[in-house]
């Protein structure tokens, strides 16, 4: 199983000069089992290159799972220009939307206006599907498994386990660790914090043997108590879920999008430090920043 990433921002892209190293693009990355079944997660401006590459593979036949539907995650899906040519198959994965009581099949009807966009969607010329999933459903493509798992976020929102021949990914989309809201000193604190620990605990049995864990990394561990609630999560916190979980890998992405790269290197080593991260100790994972262009091989 093959891991690219296409692109590694939030919230918006974040071109330019101070961001070449890293990348500019939202969150898009590109997933190859064992047999080349293509699945991407995320459809950020990081779908477009990707959707570039594609170009040179046709027919293209591509399942895309959407983590959930704020901007920087679907922004790029009308640019993925396999939609637009026969021959081509796409098949577009995601949740249920409480709010509008409708599918992930809205996905595409809610971004192509007119207001929005100039092109229909019955003018894209690829065989169009959609699935909507169910919390802890697998879903089969081509040798791989995915299975998406419910994380915190101001939005339905999936985290993404794939599976191939013993190999295993997990990919987060946006998340922030669920938070007692109580003080210690309130009484309903005990019971609160009982339902907290419970809904880590099933995250974290569902991750069980994981390899890889591609976790939202927005913040660091002092910028995160001004952020609270916004949905994200921090390089010291992944640093220790990663410890937990006895991952191989962690890759921290979703970079803040106002981080040059130096910034970003310079706020990641500060973590690493504040962990007293140590590399190659015994059980500690690897710990990679995400970057446009890597590619791991399981």
């Amino acid at each position: 199983m093959k891991v690219r990433f296409w692109g590694v921002r939030g919230s918006i892209p974040a071109p330019g000069p101070h961001t070449l190293r890293y990348g500019g693009n939202t969150t898009c990355i590109e997933v190859r089992s064992d047999d080349g079944s293509l699945i991407i997660l995320d459809a950020g401006t990081g779908i477009f290159p990707l959707a570039q590459e594609l170009l040179k593979q046709m027919p293209v036949k591509a399942n895309i799972f959407i983590t959930h539907t704020h901007w920087d995650h679907i922004h790029g899906m009308p640019f993925f220009t396999p939609l637009y040519i026969p021959g081509n198959s796409v098949r577009i994965h995601g949740g249920y939307d409480v709010v509008s009581g409708r599918g992930i099949d809205q996905i595409m009807e809610v971004q192509l206006q007119y207001s929005y966009f100039p092109i229909r969607e019955a003018e894209m010329k690829a065989g169009i599907e959609y699935e909507t999933l169910s919390i802890g459903e697998p879903v089969n493509v081509g040798d791989a498994t995915v299975t998406p798992l419910m994380l915190n976020h101001p939005v339905v929102d999936f985290g993404y386990r794939v599976d191939c021949h013993g190999k295993s990914v997990f990919f987060t989309g946006d998340h922030e660790p669920w938070l007692n809201i109580y003080t210690p000193e309130d009484e309903s604190y005990g019971e609160f914090e009982q339902m907290v620990q419970m809904q880590q605990g099933h995250l974290d049995k569902a991750l069980a043997g994981l390899d890889v864990l591609i976790a939202d990394s927005s913040y660091t561990a002092a910028e995160y108590p001004a952020k609270i609630g916004w949905g994200h999560g921090t390089m010291e916190g992944n640093v220790g879920w990663g410890r937990r979980l006895g991952v191989k890998k962690l890759i921290c992405t979703h970079h803040e999008p106002t981080r040059s790269d130096d910034d970003l290197e310079r706020v990641f080593a500060t973590a690493l430090e504040t962990t007293g991260y140590a590399p190659g100790r015994p059980g500690e994972p690897e710990i990679l920043l995400a970057r446009e262009g890597l590619e791991l091989v399981l």
